[in-house]
C-alpha cells in the first residue's frame, strides 16, 4: 500500500457527532498494541500478533502516515481507520484504488461507532479526492463488517479465495463533485 497521492496530512480532526479522528499521536502506542494483540479483532485476519513482538517494534507514534487515522471517543483510542492507495493489490479490480479498512477494540463494537467513522473518513476523502473510487476487502463470514461495507455503498465486485476463505471486494463508486 502506498500514499493517497496530493493529500495534506494530517488533516485537521474531523469531529463526528460522538468522535474524533485524527492522526496517531504518542498517547495512541498501548491503544494500537492493543488492536494488534486482540484475537478477536484479528477472527478474520489471520490472527493477533504476539504482545511482546508488537511491545518491542512499535514506534513510540504508531502508524504515523497519510490515509491512518485514530478513532477516538471521549479522549481514548477507539479504533483506526485506513485509507491506503492499494498499488500492489492483488485483485486487478482493486488495483491503484483508494482500499478502505478499519479495526476497532471490541469494547467499542456494537454502538455504530465503525459506520459513523468511516462515512467521515470516506467524506474526507471524497473532499480531499473528488472523483476518486474506493474499495473494500473483507471475508464474507465477517458478517459485521460486510452489513457495514453495504451501509457505506459499496457494492460486491467480486468473491475470491485467500487466506484460507472466501473474500469479498467490493467498491464504492466515486463521488463527484456537483457543480
Amino acid at each position: 500500500m502506498t500514499e493517497l497521492g496530493p493529500v495534506a496530512w494530517p488533516p485537521a480532526p474531523i469531529k463526528t457527532e460522538r468522535l474524533v479522528l485524527r492522526a496517531p499521536e504518542a498517547r495512541d502506542r498501548a491503544a494500537f498494541i492493543e488492536l494488534l494483540a486482540s484475537p478477536e479483532v484479528h477472527t478474520y485476519l489471520g490472527g493477533p500478533r504476539p504482545r511482546d513482538e508488537l511491545e518491542g517494534e512499535t514506534p513510540e507514534v504508531p502508524e504515523r502516515w497519510p490515509g491512518s487515522f485514530v478513532v477516538e471517543l471521549d479522549g481514548a483510542m477507539i479504533g483506526q481507520i485506513l485509507l491506503r492507495r492499494a498499488s500492489g493489490h492483488h485483485r486487478p479490480a482493486a488495483a491503484g484504488k483508494a482500499d478502505l479498512g478499519y479495526l476497532f477494540l471490541p469494547r467499542a463494537w456494537g454502538f455504530g461507532y465503525a459506520a459513523e467513522a468511516c462515512a467521515a473518513a470516506l467524506g474526507w476523502f471524497d473532499g480531499v479526492l473528488p472523483g476518486e473510487p474506493v474499495v473494500l476487502a473483507t471475508q464474507t463470514a465477517n458478517v459485521a463488517s460486510m452489513r457495514l461495507a453495504a451501509k457505506l455503498g459499496f457494492t460486491e465486485v467480486e468473491r475470491f479465495e485467500a487466506w484460507d476463505a472466501e473474500q469479498w471486494l467490493g467498491l464504492r463508486s466515486p463521488v463527484t463533485p456537483s457543480a
